[in-house]
């Protein structure tokens, strides 16, 4: 995973042609950028939530209810393919921003982790999913609603009183 980060910092600075000379301090300080960022990488799924923990320099917690948990997307460029990594992308229901709410690189056996995942959702969603036993409301008592009725005349005319006060 370290190696992929580096080369994709390497790739940046060549390109930009201006971090060429920068490239042997890429390496020696990328070194111990990536494996800081990689040690503060956590991922935890409970019960009804995927806790994520990332960040060197600005940490960043996120706990993504299951049932809101519309997609778990798999991605591999070919730098990924070449050193046998995939990114998973979280996508949520009714996320602000637009794309995946958490990208996650570098997870072992990601294929099992996103199964795990869906399968726990799954198993959360069919017990929330139960029939529940609706309770009745009692019905307002004839006091009660005159009580109402009188209270919302009052607000009504103190409505009207203020609108025609110069």
């Amino acid at each position: 995973m370290r190696k992929y980060w580096l080369l994709g910092g390497s790739v940046t600075l060549f390109v930009t042609i201006i971090g060429i000379p920068l490239l042997p301090f890429w390496w020696i300080l990328g070194l111990w950028i990536t494996q800081r960022f990689l040690d503060r990488m956590e991922c935890t799924l409970t019960r009804r939530t995927l806790i994520v923990r990332k960040g060197w320099l600005v940490r960043v917690e996120k706990t993504i209810p299951l049932d809101k948990i519309t997609d778990l997307g798999m991605i591999q460029g070919p730098i990924m393919r070449l050193f046998g990594i995939h990114a998973l992308s979280i996508e949520t229901a009714g996320s602000t921003q637009p794309g995946a709410l958490v990208k996650l690189y570098g997870i072992v056996d990601v294929e099992r982790f996103r199964d795990t995942v869906l399968a726990q959702r799954d198993r959360m969603l069919e017990h929330t999913d139960e029939p529940s036993t609706p309770t009745a409301k009692p019905a307002p008592s004839a006091a009660a609603s005159d009580e109402m009725v009188t209270l919302l005349r009052e607000i009504r005319n103190e409505l009207r009183a203020g609108r025609s006060a110069p």
